[in-house]
């Protein structure tokens, strides 16, 4: 709990604003002052079920006229570089929905805008704020799985078919930010291919291989354009299998205590000793994962603490993005991530 609460204002009451409102809201630690919108409508329904919420469609107006600590940006993903930009020289801490930006280098001059204001910059990936995500992380950082050999993901579904950007951009983030939070390690090669099928020059469905300097692999495959909805991550380890099914209700993490036994360099013709163990299902409790998100971000506001998906974290996930479409754009051909930035 903070000491006071964090005066908070919104910008964005779309499609994803509305849940950061509730949220902000009926956390005691937020309170949430103003409202900005260029959408009358959309001002009209925050002000029917938020009549003690201020409304105004000028950011300028909401920065300099309510003194306001922290602002979050639920915009489109194309304005969120000029609203965060607008936010941080006001100095007031931001929270920006994923992605950060459509590029690296615009990622790369909110953080630096951000260090040098002193002000907080965080990022909504949310899932590194699920239940289940943190279990993992522990579990992984116990040692318990081993080394983790490899990742793979699929985020998959028969639609939303968007216009305005491909499925890696739309579904990945999520996946990508989970792998880079478990693994703790920055990647630094992406290999893809994709395919256009229902919207020529928007790809639907992508293959995306992303390579990290200790030898680890991960794969990540999203598409629009699937029978089946999944939501599921697989983490393999030089102990333990463990898998992560973000479909089911309850049972949402399944370790499997296989692998293979070491053994000395095999003879011509021996076979490799599998080990077969117990399938384990932990119970997980479950709380909603934009709640614990958002306290998170009240939390940093008011003690300068470094997010868990801080402005940095959001220009790796970013980076990721933009070489997975440098990769389909040349055929498959690596793409490179320059750490530097």
């Amino acid at each position: 709990m903070t000491s006071k609460p964090v005066r908070v204002g919104a910008v964005g009451y779309g499609y994803w604003g509305p849940n950061l409102v509730r949220n902000l809201d009926k956390l005691p630690d937020a309170d949430l002052v103003v409202a900005c919108d260029a959408s009358d409508s959309n001002l009209t329904k925050l002000s029917a079920a938020y009549p003690h919420v201020a409304t105004t469609t000028d950011l300028d107006v909401m920065l300099a006229e309510y003194d306001l600590d922290a602002v979050v940006v639920a915009t489109s993903a194309p304005s969120h570089f000029a609203v965060a930009s607008r936010v941080i020289a006001a100095g007031k801490h931001c929270f920006v929905e994923k992605p950060l930006t459509l590029t690296s280098d615009d990622a790369a001059a909110l953080v630096g805008a951000a260090e040098a204001a002193g002000t907080v910059l965080m990022v909504g990936h949310l899932m590194v704020y699920h239940s289940a995500i943190d279990w993992i992380k522990e579990y992984v950082d116990s040692g318990e799985l081993g080394d983790v050999l490899y990742v793979y993901a699929q985020r998959l579904n028969l639609g939303k078919v968007r216009a305005e950007e491909n499925a890696f951009w739309s579904l990945a983030p999520h996946d990508v930010s989970v792998i880079l939070h478990l693994l703790g390690e920055d990647p630094v090669e992406v290999t893809a291919s994709g395919g256009d099928y229902l919207r020529e020059g928007v790809h639907d469905t992508v293959f995306a291989n992303v390579r990290f300097a200790s030898g680890r692999m991960a794969h990540i495959h999203v598409s629009w354009l699937d029978p089946h909805k999944v939501r599921r991550l697989t983490l393999v380890g030089s102990k333990k299998m463990l898998v992560f099914d973000d479909m089911q209700a309850t049972e949402k993490i399944w370790i499997y205590d296989k692998g293979v036994v070491p053994t000395q360099a095999l003879a011509y013709g021996q076979d490799i000793d599998l080990r077969f163990g117990d399938i384990t299902v932990p119970f997980i409790k479950m709380s909603e994962p934009l709640a614990i998100e958002v306290q998170h971000f009240l939390d940093c506001c008011a003690s300068g603490d470094t997010p868990r998906s801080d402005g940095r974290a959001g220009l790796r996930v970013v980076q990721v993005l933009e070489a997975v479409d440098v990769s389909m754009e040349s055929g498959g051909t690596p793409a490179r991530i320059d750490l530097e930035v």
